[in-house]
This record gives C-alpha cells, structure tokens and sequence, in this order.
C-alpha cells in the first residue's frame, strides 16, 4: 500500500494528491460497497427488497465490487508487464488469482437474481479493507505525526483512533474470514435449492458457484476449515443412534461424490502439478 502524502504539505493538497491515486478510488468502491450493503439491508428487512431503491443499492454494490477487484487485478497485471513476468500456467493461473475469481463472480452477481448472502463476503472483505486504509493513509493524511524539530530517532506517537483499527483488524480478521467461508458454502446451498425448484437461471449460475467454490477451496485455509466442520457436524448427526441407515448410505454417497469431483478438477494436473497458492483469506 502507497504511503499517504507528505506531512509537509498543507491539509488541501495532502487530500488532494491522496483523493488522484488509484487507491483511493479502490477504497472508495468499498466504502460505496458498504453503504450500499447497509441500504439494501434496511429494504430487506422491511420486506420491500424489489423496490426501486433496493435493487440499485443491490447492483450498485456489485458495479463496486467489481470496480476495487478490477483496480487490483489491473495493478497486479500493471506489476508484471514492467517486469516483463506471465501468469505460471498461462489461463490456468490468471483464473486461479482469488482477485479475478472475486472479479468475475461480482459480474455474474451483477447479472444474476438477487441473492443477499452474495453482498455478505464482498460487505465483509470491504469493512476491513477500509478499515485497513484509513489507517495507514486517511489518518496520517488528516492528522499526521509530525516529529519535534530536533528529535530525530525520536519514536512517532500513534493515533489513538488508528490503533484502535489496528486493534479492531488484528481482533476479528480471521474470525471474519471464517465467517465468510461459511457464508459463501450457505450461499452454495441456496442456490442448489433455487436449481431444484428451476428458478430462473439457477442451474447456469450452481453450475459458475460451483466453479468458484472449488477454486476457493483451494487457496482458503478458511474454507478448507469450514467445510472440515460442516462434515464433523453431519457425520455426529447421520451417526446418531437411531438414524435410518438409508441416511447414513447417502450421506457416504455425498462424500464419496465430492472427493471424487475434487480430484477431476484438481488444477495442479493441468498447470505442470504446481498446485494453487493457498492462502489464509
């Protein structure tokens, strides 16, 4: 992340060489993504998520999403060509970066029916990526520590509100990130619903979910954890005494055929056996 403006210069030209940079247009896209979120909750829980208002904040918020994922995927594209590197994999690898992934999926949300557990994980990757530059370049934009004449070495005072952040990120980043792991595998099964009732485009958009969970699974520890829970709290259930052994010989049927699906669409046999990077997020 680029450090904010020099101390130096007055409040105005320190917001105004901070408000050109291509990070903050990123940070806005989250904070629009937010207050989008916000607005569009306020219509769902009062029943009114059709109304006129409702669904632009919906597809607002994924024209948002789709703006901060696209400036990253494009800065990230911008790194490589000045040092002349490709993707490992060729296409393979541009669809395996989790910000193309994020990118393409809030384009088909954009286009989709209206789901609210898909605005959940973007709203939850934007608190905290606002949170995150606010930190480092709003407040020391606004209010920054400037050193003592002569106290060179002198350690900078913090920012109360700043630390504050800081200690609001570190508390809740991976329990958030867990949350949205969930998130995103409920989402799965709502969708696999809306397909066995043949809602509109329901089986094209399983089919791309699907898609992208599977590369989620991947990279996440997160969603390797929360998958890893959901099949400890069904074995304790369909193992129960008393369950009918048909329930048991589907469920077995469930696991089989998942580990099986994940084997066929391992990406590491077509990327020269170089698997994905996971990652914590």
């Amino acid at each position: 992340m680029a450090p904010p403006p020099s101390a130096n210069l007055p409040l105005s030209e320190r917001l105004m060489a901070l408000a050109q940079t291509l990070q903050f247009a990123w940070f806005s896209g989250h904070l629009v993504l937010i207050l989008c979120i916000f607005r569009y909750l306020l219509s769902f829980i009062t029943f009114n998520y059709y109304s006129g208002w409702a669904r632009f904040t919906y597809r607002l918020s994924f024209i948002s999403a789709a703006l901060t994922y696209g400036i990253v995927v494009y800065k990230t594209w911008r790194a490589r060509q000045k040092v002349g590197a490709k993707y490992p994999g060729g296409i393979v690898g541009v669809l395996s970066d989790e910000n193309v992934q994020y990118l393409a999926l809030a384009l088909v949300w954009l286009m989709a029916p209206q789901y609210l557990f898909a605005l959940l994980p973007y709203g939850i990757y934007s608190v905290f990526h606002v949170a995150t530059y606010t930190r480092s370049n709003v407040i020391p934009t606004v209010q920054p520590n400037r050193a003592p004449a002569g106290a060179a070495g002198t350690k900078q005072q913090g920012n109360a509100i700043a630390d504050s952040i800081g200690a609001f990120v570190k508390s809740y980043y991976d329990r958030s990130m867990t949350g949205v792991a969930a998130l995103e595998i409920l989402l799965w099964a709502r969708i696999v619903l809306s397909a066995i009732l043949f809602q509109s485009r329901s089986w094209v958009l399983l089919a791309l979910y699907t898609a992208f969970l599977r590369a989620r699974f991947s990279q996440s520890s997160h969603v390797q954890g929360a998958f890893k829970i959901l099949e400890i709290r069904v074995d304790s259930l369909v193992g129960a005494q008393g369950t009918p052994p048909a329930a048991q010989s589907i469920w077995e049927g469930v696991k089989g055929g998942t580990r099986q699906f994940y084997a066929m669409t391992d990406l590491s046999q077509y990327t020269g056996g170089s698997g994905v990077p996971k990652k914590s997020s």
